[in-house]
This record gives C-alpha cells, structure tokens and sequence, in this order.
C-alpha cells in the first residue's frame, strides 16, 4: 500500500469512529466555527496544535510557517489574523515555538539556503537585536532554545505592532496575546512572553487614528 493511500484509509477509520461515538459530530461542526483562539505555529510536523493543547475541530483557529514568524509583509498569515480578529472574534493569540527548532538553528547558521535564505533573513534579525546576550551563551543547544524563546517573543511583539491588533486592543480590549514555547523532549508548553490589550509599545509603532 502506498503512503497517501493509509492516509485515505486511516482518514475513514477516523471518520467512522467519531460517528459512531456522537452520530452529530460533522452536523455539528459544519454549522458553525467559535474558536477562542488563534495558533500561530512552526510548521514542524511533531507540534500539532490540536493534539498537545487537548482541543478538538473547530476550537482553534491555526496558522503555521516555517519558525512561527509574524512578518510584516506576509499578506498571508496578516490576512488569517485580520479573519481570526475581526470576524472570529477571538480572545487570544498564540506564537508557539518550539525548542530544537530546525529554522532556528538554520538562522543561525551560514549557509546558503536559496529562497529560504529570505525567510531566514528574519530570525537572523533577531539574533542581531539580542546578540550580545547569545554569544555569552557557550553550549549551543542552550544558545539555539533561548533565541527559540527570544524569536517568540519578537513575532509576539510584532503582532502587537499591527493596525489589526491595535484597533481591536482600543475598541474592543482583545485579544490578549501569549508566546509560548512547547518541548519535544516533555511535551509540555512553556509560557515565555505575555502582552495583555492595551499593553504599552515604543510609540513610532502606535497608530493615533484607529
């Protein structure tokens, strides 16, 4: 049997297995999407939203690239959150990391990646704002973890940097924003960064007229 070809077949066992533990499962959930939250995520296959927070279909809205990057001019996760904010109506955003992550240690390299060099350029700018702290690091797998959890941080403020999230802060005090860390040796997330509505940024960034 081909590989896509299980993909088919488990897909049916798990269709069948949720009908028969509720009958109205995909009735129920074709009607209506209210997740609470949006997950923007590594596109590492082991760090599957759903399964390591415990939520089913329909409860989070997700969005995944390649080291969970909030970049300014990617219309496409700027699109998702403008959907998950201003018609979702969600509470919270998640940026979840992940420690050992490959575009991290990728960044932090000096090779040439082709076009992924461009989406690396990113997390590389990052190393630069905290340099001094990382290279008093010695062990490079302690030095890789910690820029995971500094590149969270920045893709959280990067969020709070958007009209999109601003707007929603003054006239509707959501979403709450979160940066979190999940590790692939314990299965656990760790929460590294935290911005409440209305929580204060360097004013270039402010928009006066939302």
């Amino acid at each position: 049997m081909k590989s896509f070809e299980k993909l088919l077949l488990e897909n049916k066992a798990w269709a069948g297995e949720q009908l028969e533990n509720d009958p109205e499962y995909f009735i129920r959930l074709a009607k209506i999407q209210q997740p609470e939250f949006l997950w923007i995520g590594c596109s590492d296959s082991r760090v599957p939203a759903n399964e390591i927070t415990g939520t089913q279909p329909g409860e989070i809205f997700v969005h995944r690239n390649i080291a969970n990057m909030v970049v300014h001019t990617d219309l496409n996760l700027l699109s998702v959150l403008a959907y998950a904010v201003e018609h979702l109506k969600v509470k919270h955003v998640i940026v979840c990391g992940h420690y050992g992550c490959g575009g991290v240690k990728a960044a932090m390299s000096h090779h040439n990646l082709g076009i992924i060099n461009k989406w690396l350029r990113n997390i590389k700018d990052v190393f630069r704002f905290h340099e001094r702290e990382l290279l008093n690091i010695q062990d490079e797998e302690l030095r890789v973890n910690r820029l995971v959890e500094l590149n969270v941080q920045e893709q959280v403020l990067n969020l709070a940097k958007t009209s999109i999230i601003q707007k929603a802060w003054k006239n509707e005090n959501r979403p709450h924003l979160h940066g979190w860390v999940y590790g692939l040796s314990n299965g656990l997330l760790k929460p590294v960064f935290d911005m409440p509505p209305g929580s204060p940024l360097e004013h270039i960034y402010e928009y006066d007229d939302l």
